[in-house]
């Protein structure tokens, strides 16, 4: 008997992605929460465990607590009674999957760490989100975003060669770990339904840190050098990946090849300069040979120009380019143009968020984004 001669009936266009999964949510603040809100928006029952001395510390923050944690129910356990212990243990009887961001060891205390979890329940997903990973010398350090952020080198990658460190303004790792953390269990679910068998998922900051800097971590991993701070310099290094002073705000400019080159030359009325200064390139990104002149070119061709109109126009002409907008600007203009699309969770107090970072038609039971309940209580 096969698939192909007996197959399998057709479950309703209604049919959530992860419809029928239950997850035991023992996490807090943004990592894990996020994790578990990605898999909440894909049908998933998501049960969030918190202590009944305040739960969660950004409960401190209404927005930011139902915007990690829509979707989800919340029970209240003090581990320290045997009754609640008893009480997570049945819950876990009945979970596909448990997320834990605790500090590692806390929830073995209490007979519920990964090993203890697999145990009692050898279908289980366990993922554990830490900052440095369950095992090693450092598996006990406490980690928050902008720690890692010094930890993996990622605070010494901006900026110029001159500069102190420069922290990424916003929680990039946190919020990084939790979708490394919800597709690494996606990917354990499908396992699991080809061979049955559970999982133990070890998912840290740091490595979350190393995915973000992925070709600079290459490099470093072949030379053993930390690699040159760029500045607002494009990662190519041509001389045309920038950010160039408008008469009244910045434009950052991605003209890495010789022909998206050329076209930036000639909507600001230099082609001809241009193209002499790269002649013989033809493939590839342009080179440093001569990136001085070609830099000092374009700084005289923008000084006078709006920078939304010049923004406009390179784009017209297939030159990838955009004003320096802070996030107010941006939010506010990709919402008017389409690239964005905020979904709303509803409640006593509506929340705007940015979905999950795509679109689709169906994924959500048959729609395009979660038929939502209102955020846990």
């Amino acid at each position: 008997m096969n698939e192909a001669e007996f197959p399998r009936k057709p479950l309703p266009p209604s049919t959530q992605a992860l419809e029928g999964v239950t997850v035991l949510d023992f996490s807090h603040v943004i990592a894990g929460p996020f994790a578990t809100y990605h898999l909440a928006a894909l049908g998933a029952r998501v049960i969030k465990v918190e202590n009944p001395s305040g739960g969660d510390a950004v409960r401190n923050n209404p927005r930011s607590f139902t915007s990690l944690n829509h979707g989800k129910e919340c029970v209240s356990l003090d581990l320290r009674h045997s009754e609640d212990v008893r009480t997570a243990q049945a819950l876990l009887a009945t979970s596909d999957v448990m997320v834990d961001n605790m500090r590692p060891g806390v929830l073995a205390r209490y007979g519920l760490g990964m090993e203890q979890a697999r145990a009692m329940h050898p279908r289980l997903i366990h993922c554990s989100i830490s900052g440095y990973g369950t095992a090693g010398d450092w598996a006990n350090r406490g980690a928050y975003d902008h720690v890692i952020q010094a930890a993996s080198g990622m605070a010494m990658m901006s900026g110029q060669a001159e500069d102190g460190p420069i922290k990424v303004g916003f929680p990039v790792i946190d919020c990084a770990t939790g979708i490394l953390a919800a597709f690494a269990i996606l990917a354990a679910l499908r396992r699991r339904d080809l061979t049955g068998l559970g999982e133990s998922i070890d998912v840290s900051m740091l490595g979350a840190a190393m995915q973000l800097m992925y070709p600079m971590v290459v490099e470093t991993l072949a030379k053993g050098e930390a690699p040159a701070r760029r500045g607002n310099v494009g990662y190519s290094g041509s001389p045309a990946a920038d950010t160039l002073t408008c008469a009244d705000g910045l434009l950052a400019v991605g003209a890495n090849t010789p022909v998206q080159l050329g076209k930036l030359g000639d909507v600001l009325g230099i082609g001809a300069q241009i193209r002499a200064l790269i002649e013989g390139q033809s493939t590839g990104f342009v080179t440093a040979a001569r990136g001085a002149e070609i830099r000092q070119l374009l700084a005289n061709a923008v000084r006078d120009q709006k920078v939304a109109d010049l923004e406009d126009r390179l784009n017209k002409a297939g030159v990838a380019a955009s004003k320096i907008r802070n996030l107010a600007e941006s939010v506010s203009d990709a919402t008017q143009s389409g690239a964005l699309s905020p979904w709303m969770l509803p409640g006593d107090v509506p929340v705007a968020v940015p979905g999950l970072g795509f679109k689709t038609q169906s994924l959500f039971g048959g729609t395009s984004t979660p038929a939502w309940v209102k955020a846990p209580e």
